[in-house]
């Protein structure tokens, strides 16, 4: 009989010493997977803002492009006139 209580308070005590180690190792992992989440928030914000400046600075290009074009339609045609007076 004795034998037996030694069995279920060994069993007991070795039961509860791996749900403490259980809950700790969960705790730190939970621990560590909200660390590198929050570091991997940090990179793609900086990622997503680095990606808003380039794309306004394309859309500024994007706007300036059609009047360049305009004024170089301009220029070729006063250069056309030109070349023609010299000509005639």
């Amino acid at each position: 009989m004795n034998e037996i209580m030694v069995a279920i308070i060994t069993g007991v005590f070795g039961l509860v010493g791996s749900v403490i180690v259980a809950v700790i190792t969960a705790n730190s992992t939970k621990e560590a997977v909200t660390q590198k989440l929050t570091v991997a928030q940090a990179v793609t914000d900086t990622k997503i803002d680095e990606l808003t400046r380039e794309v306004r600075k394309h859309n500024g290009f994007a706007e300036r492009i059609p009047v360049i074009e305009e004024q170089i339609k301009v220029a070729n045609h006063r250069i056309e006139d030109l070349e023609r007076k010299t000509e005639g």
